[in-house]
């Protein structure tokens, strides 16, 4: 099996006589999706979109950086992702991937509704505001115009495209703070969280996260591995400003668009929760039209404390088991091959006209056994032999 390194590793060896030669001087590229879809000239890269909502108590994204080796699979077959700041923020952890967008998830909902496109950039310039008392673990934003002020300040006076927002919060409850260490609840400042960066996006259309800052927590041995990354890092300044380093800009859609925009036509499959389909995004994506409605893949594993399944906004689905299944699915989505064709009497399925693979709850049991007719013709043939 061959080792491939990547950066900052060195592939060969560097001699004297490589200093000597002329170097070819490179020119800076704005964002791009993978390498196979620079290849592939004719083609327009295959978009993922993925979601896990923020303070739902998700099994899988509901806690610290847990989500980031979903985003990374998913990148690594899909040509460009777009996911979100729960999804992607991971206290020290977490470095950008390159054909990965940091989208806010209220920029997010606009994206999706159409209303907003997103302009990839080489490197954005982001300032820092740090407020001593913003929050509270309620979920409500103290002082939310003094917030405003602020930005307002730093976008005017600082000509900055991208903010990063330091809140000091109330220490927690010790027997709530050690449920979520240990894996368990929902964390509870996610809520007031979304609503400061929300704040500062809706009002400027520029990208922005938030990193909470909290007292640093007693050593414990009971420490869950879904949030040990909140252990080393006390905020997540880091990760926040390694997405916002190369976060899109927000366009609004006022007519036609510069070329190298993307919009939420582009999107060719969405990945979520199977119990959170309430969203706007969520929803905005699944009405949309039927040219440009992706697909969307709803993941069972992934539980959350929400009940908003595909059932109840009549979402049409495709329901998997897991994220191996859903990364299996856009593999073969991108392909250009209907999912069930990978399984066990997978041609047999795709007779029926009513099952299309979009359709939800629709993929075949796997069965371990064979039909029970066919079991019984092979024990007479058989005897007769």
């Amino acid at each position: 099996m061959a080792l491939r390194l990547s950066a900052p590793f060195l592939t060969s060896r560097f001699t004297p006589s490589q200093a000597l030669a002329p170097r070819r001087r490179t020119r800076a590229r704005s964002f791009s999706p993978s390498a196979d879809a620079r290849a592939a000239c004719f083609k327009r890269p295959y978009t993922s979109v993925l979601i896990i909502p923020t303070g739902v108590g998700a099994a899988v994204g509901g806690f610290a950086g847990d989500a980031l080796p979903v985003a990374r699979a998913v990148a690594g077959v899909a040509d460009c992702v777009i996911s979100h700041p729960n999804v992607l923020n991971a206290a020290m952890l977490y470095w950008p991937m390159p054909n990965t967008l940091y989208v806010e998830g209220y920029a997010l909902d606009r994206f999706a509704e159409g209303s907003w496109a997103l302009q990839p950039v080489h490197q954005n310039k982001i300032k820092t505001w740090f407020d001593p008392r913003c929050g509270k673990s309620t979920g409500s934003v103290g002082n939310s115009d003094s917030l405003l002020r602020a930005v307002d300040a730093l976008v005017k006076h600082s000509d900055v495209n991208a903010v990063a927002v330091v809140a000091r919060f109330p220490d927690d409850d010790p027997e709530d703070s050690d449920c979520y260490r240990e894996g368990k609840g929902v964390d509870l400042l996610a809520g007031v969280e979304a609503i400061i960066s929300h704040l500062v996006v809706k009002e400027f259309k520029i990208p922005s996260a938030h990193a909470p800052a909290v007292l640093p927590p007693p050593l414990s041995p009971l420490v869950c591995p879904r949030s040990a990354a909140e252990e080393i890092g006390h905020t997540f300044l880091p990760c926040v400003l390694a997405g916002l380093s190369n976060a899109p800009q927000y366009v609004m859609r006022s007519g036609t668009l510069d070329h190298g925009c993307i919009v939420a036509g582009d999107v060719d499959s969405v990945i979520l929760p199977k119990d959170s389909c309430g969203g706007d995004g969520t929803l905005a994506f699944a009405r949309a039209a039927r040219k440009d409605k992706p697909l969307i893949i709803t993941v069972q594993e992934n539980e959350t404390v929400l009940d908003d399944t595909p059932d109840k906004f009549g979402i049409e689905v495709l329901n998997v088991r897991n994220y191996w299944e859903a990364i299996g699915v856009i593999a073969a989505h991108k392909a250009g091959v209907n999912p069930h064709a990978l399984r066990r009497r997978g041609i047999d399925h795709l007779k029926s006209p009513q099952r299309s693979y979009s359709a939800y709850s629709a993929s075949p049991k796997p069965s371990a056994r064979p039909p029970v007719h066919d079991k019984v013709q092979r024990q007479q043939l058989v005897r007769q032999i």
